[in-house]
């Protein structure tokens, strides 16, 4: 690694006595970026640890959101949200991540930033928009069996590995920041990724002042829920396809509906077409369907991820009518489908 000049940060630092420029990380838990900068991918000239910002370190709630420090482990958030049976879709995501000891370290914050495992991103010899703009794109005319199929551009085909982010998207999650001048905002995850258009090395749309602070999750009914994700391996494996799904069914319809997908966008990717053909309607096969042909009608496939629209529409009819069959046994449920199954 080039050498850093390293500073701390804790919740007496002013923000804007530190030195914050496109060459400054924050470090978190560190899972992500150090291997990043072992591999000289990432060359920051100063990082700002975190591990001293203990007020980060906390879940909270009040009577209509969760809220979930910046600092608080993968871990510990799973744990939580395994015993909130609304948040149990964000449990089986968290659980379906990384090994215990990564959970362990890997922050909230961070794992929401974490960045892509594109193979050409992680090899310095090969060109890489997101790494070195302008160099061009490994991905598109070589092996890219594991890239994205939606919100890619002539410039990037990466998808965003967290499984977390996938669940929190369905769950309406909201992202609160505050910047150097100690002004706070409010971002929806679903508007906090960048698709990658001509300058895929701008991931999201926080300024080089901000700093992610703590994630907000409304307190809201989702039924039933499910995470289901496919990889190439049973475990330690990032998706090539996963469909994080909550639903209630109201005389035989959809009433409640949380979607997103994972494995196969630039971005954790928010369903929007797919969603409007699902609302409201009598849940079948044939509407599921025709809601993943809606999705798929804005995808592009590249040659070796081609098999991911099969892939992504059969996954999503098995979910939601594995869901929907639950819900009519069990209209009142809320929780993870694994508990009932």
């Amino acid at each position: 690694m080039q050498p850093f000049d390293l500073h701390h940060y804790d919740h007496s630092t002013p923000l804007n006595s530190l030195p914050l420029t496109d060459t400054t990380r924050f470090l978190a838990g560190g899972t992500n970026l150090i291997d990043l900068m072992k591999l000289q991918v990432e060359t920051p000239n100063t990082l700002i640890s975190l591990a001293k910002w203990k007020e980060a370190n906390a879940i909270t709630q009040d009577e209509a959101h969760y809220h979930i420090g910046a600092m608080v482990s993968n871990s510990a958030l799973a744990k939580f949200s395994h015993d909130e049976p609304s948040l149990s879709l964000l449990a089986q995501a968290l659980l379906s991540g990384a090994t215990v000891q990564l959970r362990n370290r890997a922050t909230t914050a961070g794992n929401l930033l974490q960045r892509t495992r594109c193979y050409y991103f992680y090899d310095t010899t090969k060109a890489c928009n997101k790494r070195e703009p302008g160099s061009g794109c490994s991905a598109l005319n070589s092996m890219n069996r594991i890239h994205a199929i939606f919100g890619t551009s002539e410039h990037c085909i990466a998808t965003h590995p967290s499984d977390m982010a996938v669940a929190m998207i369905a769950l309406d999650a909201k992202v609160n920041v505050k910047n150097a001048n100690n002004d706070t905002r409010q971002i929806a995850l679903r508007e906090f990724y960048r698709e990658p258009g001509d300058t895929p090395q701008i991931e999201t749309v926080l300024a080089n002042d901000e700093l992610i602070t703590h994630i907000s999750i409304p307190k809201s009914r989702h039924g039933t829920q499910y995470y289901h994700k496919v990889r190439d391996r049973s475990s330690y494996a990032f998706a090539l396809v996963s469909v994080a799904a909550g639903l209630t069914l109201k005389e035989g319809r959809v009433d409640t509906l949380s979607l997103a997908f994972g494995g196969v966008g630039t971005k954790p990717w928010y369903p929007q077409s797919a969603i409007r053909v699902l609302e409201g309607a009598e849940l079948s096969q044939e509407v599921i369907a025709q809601a993943a042909e809606a999705e798929l009608s804005h995808a592009k496939v590249y040659g070796s991820n081609n098999f991911k629209t099969t892939l992504l529409r059969n996954t999503l009819v098995r979910v939601l009518t594995s869901i929907a069959a639950h819900q009519e046994k069990h209209p009142e449920h809320e929780g993870a489908l694994y508990d009932h199954a």
